[in-house]
């Protein structure tokens, strides 16, 4: 049965023209536990390799060399898998086995779960590089790709290696979550037709990581599938945690204490503010974030009028796993059913879909007419003065042609209706957002909601209006 490949597009295009090129190929296809590398990988070449192998976990080098002779015994069809000391003989027989293909095209190695494989006093790396360097790099028909969770590794190892294997790596592939309307695309193919807005309630959850979105039951709602998955206590979301810095990263511990720090801190940190309470050395911390990052753990944006990163977190399970689930015993199968109209809850959906706003910047821009004009995204947060009230924006989106958006981020289960005191405090904001920036552009008020807003008898505060379904946007 071919498997079905949703977006990852431009992914594809960057394998085939690796499959294409005039010479060899060095590929690294990254991302966070769950977001479906070997998927992508297995469907791109339809699971037919000249030579594949997959680390295991937490086996010792000899094992890992074993597996290794018998992936070579099954690829080159020998009556007896080869007896291997070291990864310099492993690489050596694979070399063998390939140079006798005797065919003008392009080989395809794939060795998948590589941290995995560099067990502690191994010479994986230095056979890698050897093998590298010595043979595959000289020749033309060689694409090599490696894959695996453990981003740190990853980066260190290969991306940034300051030893054979520097400036070796030809292609980055960095996979993300899906968007909205890739989400909505897999849940179809899983005979799931929710509409818009328990899509984007499950996206609060899930955040569009397949193999979260593949473990939803298409018989159930969404709040019956947060139940099953969270609030039992053989849920795999409610176990998955224990599981996902450690496959990620070493020192797993400290990165869990930058995203409960962040976690605390809705509105993000500088990298100062950070090292204030973590106290780590700035280049392992500057490592770490990198890190939490690339895996989409983290975002790195501006505050309004600096140049200064804010990093927040926005890995919708990691948010969803310390507000319900991180020290509470299961005392309710069915908490989320029971819950979910409760304070905590729609206090948590308002600030998951302030995350989603913002990470579906370019779907706003298109709903605005404005996606080819050039632009700027950040936040902004005003602590407060004698004369002023301390106030912040979700979002500020500023234009080339000297306008200033300031967005509101309402999640609603209606059309959100203005008051006569919001309206007042929305004036206000925008008079604090002019006078401490010293703007002297057009400032204009854009809501983004669920449903849009229910009365027009303030319309004329509100420049323009994006709501959930703009989200769904195609780019």
């Amino acid at each position: 049965m071919k498997q079905i490949l949703i977006a990852r597009e431009s992914e594809c295009e960057r394998l085939k023209a690796c499959m294409e090129s005039d010479q060899s190929e060095f590929i690294t296809v990254c991302g966070r536990r769950r977001i479906g590398k070997t998927y992508l990988v297995d469907c791109f070449f339809n699971r037919t390799y000249d030579f594949s192998y997959v680390g295991g976990h937490k086996l010792t080098t000899n094992v890992q060399l074993r597996n290794f002779a018998k992936a070579i015994k099954k690829h080159a069809k020998l009556s007896k898998a080869p007896s291997f000391e070291n990864w310099f003989d492993a690489f050596d027989a694979l070399e063998e086995y390939l140079e006798n293909i005797n065919e003008d095209r392009k080989k395809t190695i794939f060795i998948d779960e590589m941290p995995w494989i560099d067990t502690q006093k191994s010479d994986f790396v230095s056979a890698l590089e050897n093998f590298w360097n010595g043979w595959a790099n000289r020749r033309t028909d060689i694409v090599f790709i490696a894959s695996g969770s453990a981003t740190s590794w990853m980066a260190d190892n290969l991306e940034e290696n300051q030893g054979g294997l520097h400036g070796r790596i030809t292609a980055r592939i960095y996979l993300q979550p899906f968007n909205l309307r890739e989400t909505e695309e897999y849940l179809e193919t899983m005979g799931i037709c929710w509409d818009h807005y328990q899509i984007l309630q499950c996206y609060m959850l899930t955040g569009g990581v397949p193999y979260y979105l593949k473990k939803l039951d298409p018989k159930l709602s969404c709040g019956q599938n947060t139940d099953v998955l969270c609030f039992r206590e053989t849920g795999e979301l409610r176990t998955e945690f224990s599981e996902l810095y450690s496959a990620l990263f070493n020192n797993a511990d400290r990165y869990i204490e930058i995203a409960r720090l962040l976690f605390n801190k809705e509105q993000g940190l500088t990298k100062q503010e950070v090292n204030k309470v973590m106290k780590m050395n700035p280049d392992t911390l500057d490592k770490y974030l990198r890190n939490l990052r690339l895996c989409s753990f983290i975002s790195e944006g501006i505050r309004f009028g600096s140049k200064v990163p804010v990093y927040r977190l926005v890995d919708f399970y990691s948010i969803f796993y310390f507000k319900f689930i991180e020290g509470q015993a299961v005392h309710d199968e069915n908490w989320w059913m029971h819950n979910m109209n409760g304070q905590s809850v729609l206090s948590w959906m308002g600030r998951a879909f302030e995350v989603i706003c913002l990470q579906h910047y370019r779907q706003i821009l298109k709903a605005l007419g404005i996606s080819g004009m050039a632009t700027s995204v950040a936040t902004w947060k005003f602590t407060g003065d004698e004369k002023n009230r301390g106030v912040q924006v979700d979002m500020t989106i500023e234009r080339a042609d000297r306008m200033i958006h300031l967005c509101e981020m309402k999640f609603y289960q209606d059309k959100f209706r203005l008051t006569e005191d919001y309206v007042e405090r929305l004036r206000k904001r925008r008079e604090t957002f002019i006078e401490t920036k010293r703007v002297r552009k057009a400032v204009v008020h854009t809501f983004v909601t669920t449903f849009g807003l229910a009365n027009p008898t303030y319309s004329s505060i509100v420049h323009s209006e994006v709501t959930m379904e703009d989200l769904f946007l195609p780019l």
